[in-house]
C-alpha cells in the first residue's frame, strides 16, 4: 500500500513525513519525492508475539511518499508538472497536508490561513487536470475510431465521457460510481481525483481544545468530496516520535492528544482503501497480513504464498478476541470459537488463520 502526502509548501508535510518515518529530513525544493516503508503499529500483533515469543514479530507495511510541494505562481495558479504526476500516479490514496497553524517567520504560500480555501484550491487544480486530460484523450480517441472502427476505443471512450461529465459538475471522480471493468480501464491513467482522499490538518498546540469545533464545521461544507478530515500537530508528533511507548502515553494525556498522527494516517488510510489485517502465528514468526475487506479464505492465503491459494484444502479460524479470551487454541476449541473454513469463508479483521493445503 503506498500513501502519498501532497500540499502546498510550508504545510508542515515533510515533518509529518519525518514524524511516520521517525527521521529528521530537511525539506527541500528538489522535485523529488521522499519515500519510506512504515510498519503499521497493531496492538493485537504486539500481544500475539508476547503469547507464542516467536524469533521475530513482522508488521504489516505501508510506503509514505513526500510529494514535493507544489509551488505557487505569480498568478496564484499551481503548475502540475510530469514529475509531480509521476510522483502521484502509483499511489493507492492521496493525503492533502493543510496548515491550519500561524507562523509569522515562514508566511504561507497564499498570504493567510485558511484551511477550506487551500483544500478547494488543491481540488479544483486536480479537476482541472483531469478535465484537460479527458478533453484530450477522447478527442484522440474520437479521431483514431473514425479510421479502426475499434469496438474497444467506442467503450472506452463512453467511460471517459462518463468521467468528463462528472469532473464538469466540480465533482471530484472518487465520487463516481464506476464498475470493475471501468476501474480496471482508467488505472492506467494519470487522474488525480480518482485518488482516495484524507485530508490532515496541521494545527499548532495552541489550537487543541478548539480543533474538534474547526474539523466538523469543515466537514459541513466538505460534503461532496467524500474525503476524511483529521487534525494532527506536527511538532509535537515529531517529539512524541522520538519518545518511549511510556512516555508517549504521558505526554499525549498532557496534551489531551487521544490518537498518535500515525495511528490516525494508517486508521484512516485502511478504512479509505478497504483493507483489513489478518494473523499468522507461531514459534518462528508472528505476521500481521494486509487483505482486501470481502476476501475470502482462499484469497488469502494466496497473499501468504501462491501456493497456497492453489493447493487450499482449509483454514483454520479464530478470531483475535475469541484467543485472547480463552488464552490457548485448545480452549478455543473447547469453547467452539475455533473452526474450519472452505475456500468461500469471509475473512473478518483480526482473523487468526492456520491454511492447511496440499
Amino acid at each position: 500500500m503506498q500513501i502519498g502526502l501532497v500540499g502546498l509548501q510550508f504545510s508542515g508535510k515533510t515533518t509529518l513525513f519525518n514524524t511516520l518515518a521517525k527521521k529528521e529530513i530537511e525539506a527541500t525544493s528538489k522535485e523529488e519525492a521522499l519515500i519510506e516503508v512504515v510498519k503499521v503499529p497493531d496492538n493485537r500483533l504486539d500481544q500475539l508475539t508476547k503469547i507464542f515469543n516467536p524469533k521475530k514479530q513482522i508488521n504489516a507495511t505501508i510506503e509514505i511518499f513526500d510529494i514535493p510541494g507544489l509551488k505557487m505562481s505569480e498568478d496564484n495558479k499551481v503548475k502540475i508538472t510530469s514529475t509531480f504526476l509521476n510522483a502521484v500516479r502509483n499511489n493507492d490514496a492521496l493525503f492533502y497536508i493543510i496548515r491550519g497553524f500561524e507562523d509569522l517567520s515562514v508566511s504561507h504560500p497564499m498570504g493567510s490561513i485558511n484551511p477550506l480555501r487551500d483544500i478547494e484550491f488543491l481540488e479544483t487544480e486536480y479537476l482541472l487536470s483531469d478535465l484537460a486530460f479527458l478533453e484530450t484523450r477522447i478527442e484522440k480517441l474520437k479521431r483514431d475510431v473514425l479510421k479502426t472502427k475499434d469496438e474497444k476505443m467506442k467503450r472506452e471512450i463512453l467511460t471517459l465521457e462518463k468521467c468528463l461529465a462528472h469532473c464538469e459538475k466540480e465533482f471530484p471522480l472518487r465520487t463516481l460510481h464506476l464498475d470493475e471493468n471501468e476501474v480496471r480501464l482508467l488505472s492506467g491513467y494519470q487522474l488525480l481525483t480518482i485518488k482516495q482522499l484524507g485530508i490532515a490538518i496541521n494545527y499548532d498546540e495552541s489550537s487543541i481544545s478548539a480543533v474538534e469545533s474547526e474539523i466538523e464545521k469543515l466537514k459541513m461544507k466538505l460534503n461532496k468530496s467524500h474525503a476524511t478530515i483529521i487534525p494532527f500537530f506536527a511538532k509535537i508528533e515529531l517529539e512524541l516520535s522520538k519518545m518511549s511507548d511510556e512516555d508517549q502515553l504521558v505526554f499525549m494525556q498532557d496534551y489531551g492528544i487521544k490518537e498518535s498522527a500515525l495511528s490516525k494516517i494508517l486508521r484512516t488510510s485502511y478504512e479509505m482503501l478497504g483493507l483489513q489485517s489478518f494473523f499468522t502465528v507461531g514459534e518462528d514468526e508472528c505476521r500481521a497480513w494486509t487483505i482486501k475487506k470481502n476476501y475470502t479464505a482462499q484469497q488469502a492465503a494466496g497473499v501468504i504464498h501462491t501456493d497456497f491459494f492453489n493447493r487450499f484444502i482449509r483454514a483454520e479460524v479464530v478470531h483475535y478476541e475469541d484467543f485472547i479470551k480463552h488464552g490457548s487454541f485448545a480452549k478455543c476449541k473447547d469453547a467452539g470459537a475455533w473452526r474450519l473454513e472452505g475456500k468461500e469463508y469471509i475473512v473478518n479483521d483480526g482473523d487468526i488463520l492456520n491454511i492447511r493445503h496440499n
